[in-house]
C-alpha cells in the first residue's frame, strides 16, 4: 500500500508527488496518456506565465534553475532593490502600464533572486518536475485510466482495468473532467459558459491584417501573440462549440474572420483547440481520505493565466499538510486547513475570471465597463491593484496572528552570512529564523528538530521584525517584534508542526 496515490501527472499532480515525496512519503502518481510532452503542451499553445508565488514555490525547492524560460519573457532578479516587472498583464484584455505600478504599495516584498514572473511552457514544467520526482522515489505510471474508487477505514483503491492500486489517501489532480471528483461524488458547481475560445498555431495568408496583442471588437476579443500564427480568440455564442469535438479549419478560420473583422485565410492549421469560460467549484477539496487539487477542484477561463499558478498554490499547501497526517504527527484539523485556505481563493480566482468576462462582453454593457475600467487601471492606483491579483501577493490567510506579515507570503530574507530563506527551505521543512543576536528562540526551536529548521543572524534587512517562523509552504505562521515572545513562537509552532519531538 502507497502512502498516497496522485491521479493525473500534470504540473499540480507532480508538484504535489514531489511535496510528498521529498516529505519521504511513499507515493504513486496514475496519468492516462500514455506519452508526456504532447503537442498541446509545447510552445506555442502550452505557453503559460508564471505568477511571483509559483516562481517563489520552484526557487524554494531549487528547480528554479532548471526551468527553461522563453527568451524574452521574465522579469529581472535583483539583489539589491525588489524589482519591478516590465510588463504588468492585463485585466480583461486591457493591459496594464508597468510604470504606474507603485512597488512600495506591495506589501513586505524583499529582493531576491527568483524574478517575478517568468513564461514558460506546460512540457517544460512537467518536464523539470518528473525529474525531480523521479529523483525522489516517486513512481509514475502512464497509460492509466482509473475507472473506480473505492474507500475503506484505512485507504482508498483506485481501479484501472483488472489492477487495483490501494493507498491511505487519493488525490484527484486530473483536470477540470476529472474522473476522481466523479468517482468520489463530489458536488460541482458554478457559472455556465458565455463564451467559446480557440487558441491555435496556423499558418495565416494576410497575417498583417491582424493587430498584436490583446484586441477587443465588437464581436469579441481576438489576441495575436509574438510567436507568428500564435492566435487567440474568443466567440461569444453562449460556449456553443462542443469541446469533444476537434475545431476544423473551416471552423476557425469563419470564427477569426467574424471577431477580427478581417478577411485572413487560415492556409494550415497546425494544432488548435477550444475551451470555454465555464466556471466551477467543487464545494469541498476533501470527502475523508480522498482530495482534489488544480483543475479537478476548481476551472475557469484561462483569462490572465490564474489556473496554473492557482493549482500550484494547491499542490504546495496540501502537500506538507498531508505529509505530516501520514507520518502522524500532524497537530488536530492540520489537513482541513488544505480546503480552509485554498477554497476562498479559488473562489476568488472564479470570480476574478466572471469580472473579465463581464467587461469583455460585445454589448452596449460590456463597452461601458470597459471605459471605467480601462480610467481605472490607468490610475497608479488601479495598476497596482491588479497586478497585485495577477502576482498573487494579495493572498493573505487568516492564521490568527496579530502581525500584518502573517498569513503572507515569505519575503526572501537574506542574513548576514549569506544565507537565504529560500535556500534554507529546500528540503520541505518549517524555518525559524532568529534575527536576535542572543538566539532567544533556540531552546524552543530544537523541540521541533526535524521538523523546523532554525537559523539565527542578522539579516540585511529584517523589516523591523525579531524572528518569523515560516511553514513549508512558504507562509508566515508567526512573526516576533525585536524581543519575539517566546510562549507565542511555541504556541504557532504546535499549532502547524504538531507536539514538539523533544
Amino acid at each position: 500500500m502507497h502512502d498516497v496515490v496522485i491521479v493525473g501527472a500534470g504540473p499540480v499532480g507532480l508538484t504535489l508527488a514531489c511535496e510528498l515525496g521529498l516529505a519521504g512519503c511513499s507515493v504513486l502518481v496514475l496519468e492516462r496518456e500514455p506519452e508526456p510532452g504532447s503537442a498541446m503542451r509545447a510552445a506555442p499553445l502550452g505557453m503559460r506565465g508564471l505568477s511571483a508565488a509559483s516562481v517563489e514555490a520552484f526557487y524554494r525547492r531549487g528547480m528554479l534553475d532548471s526551468l527553461p524560460i522563453a527568451p524574452g519573457f521574465t522579469e529581472d532578479a535583483n539583489d539589491g532593490e525588489p524589482s519591478l516587472p516590465r510588463r504588468g498583464g492585463h485585466f480583461a484584455g486591457i493591459m496594464l502600464d508597468p510604470a504606474k505600478l507603485d512597488g512600495a504599495a506591495l506589501p513586505y516584498r524583499l529582493p531576491s533572486p527568483a524574478p517575478g514572473l517568468v513564461m514558460t511552457n506546460l512540457a517544460e514544467v512537467e518536464a523539470v518536475l518528473s525529474e525531480r520526482a523521479a529523483k525522489l522515489g516517486v513512481d509514475v505510471r502512464r497509460g492509466v485510466t482509473v475507472s473506480a474508487v473505492t474507500r475503506h477505514d484505512e485507504g482508498v483503491v483506485a481501479q484501472a482495468g483488472a489492477e487495483a492500486y490501494e493507498a491511505r489517501w487519493l488525490v484527484g489532480c486530473d483536470g477540470g473532467r476529472s474522473t476522481v471528483r466523479r468517482l468520489a461524488g463530489f458536488e460541482f458547481v458554478g457559472t455556465e459558459p458565455q463564451f467559446t475560445g480557440y487558441t491555435m498555431h496556423a499558418t495565416i495568408a494576410g497575417l498583417e491584417e491582424l493587430r498584436h496583442g490583446f484586441n477587443l471588437t465588437p464581436t469579441g476579443m481576438y489576441i495575436r501573440m509574438p510567436i507568428d500564427g500564435h492566435i487567440g480568440v474568443m466567440d461569444f455564442d453562449g460556449g456553443a462549440f462542443d469541446r469533444s469535438q476537434q475545431p476544423t479549419r473551416e471552423h476557425l478560420q469563419a470564427v477569426l474572420r467574424r471577431v477580427s473583422g478581417t478577411d485572413v485565410t487560415l492556409t494550415e492549421v497546425h494544432t488548435a483547440s477550444s475551451f470555454t469560460d465555464r466556471a466551477m467549484q467543487s464545494t469541498t477539496y476533501r470527502q475523508g481520505r480522498v482530495l482534489l487539487a488544480g483543475d479537478a477542484a476548481h476551472i475557469h477561463s484561462p483569462l490572465g493565466g490564474q489556473g496554473l499558478n492557482t493549482g500550484i498554490g494547491d499542490a504546495v499547501n496540501l502537500g506538507w499538510k498531508l505529509a505530516a497526517t501520514v507520518h502522524g504527527h500532524a497537530p488536530d484539523g492540520l489537513l482541513d486547513t488544505y480546503a480552509g485556505e485554498r477554497h476562498p481563493i479559488g473562489a476568488a480566482v472564479l470570480d476574478w475570471s466572471r469580472a473579465q468576462v463581464a467587461i469583455m462582453r460585445p454589448d452596449a454593457h460590456g463597452r461601458a465597463l470597459q471605459g471605467v475600467v480601462r480610467d481605472l487601471i490607468g490610475t497608479t492606483e488601479g495598476t497596482t491593484y491588479v497586478f497585485g491579483k495577477l502576482s498573487g501577493s494579495w493572498i493573505r490567510h487568516d492564521l490568527g496572528g496579530e502581525h500584518p506579515l502573517v498569513g503572507r507570503d515569505a519575503p526572501d530574507f537574506l542574513l548576514e552570512d549569506g544565507t537565504r530563506l529560500g535556500e534554507l527551505m529546500q528540503d520541505g521543512r518549517g524555518v525559524v529564523l532568529d534575527f536576535g543576536t542572543d538566539r532567544p528562540l533556540h531552546a524552543s526551536a530544537r523541540r521541533w528538530e526535524g521538523r523546523i529548521r532554525y537559523a539565527a543572524g542578522p539579516a540585511a534587512d529584517d523589516l523591523g521584525l525579531g524572528a518569523v517562523l515560516v511553514r513549508p509552504d512558504g507562509m508566515v505562521a508567526w512573526a516576533g517584534e525585536r524581543h519575539p515572545d517566546r510562549e507565542g513562537f511555541e504556541r504557532a509552532a504546535g499549532r502547524w508542526f504538531g507536539s514538539p519531538a523533544l
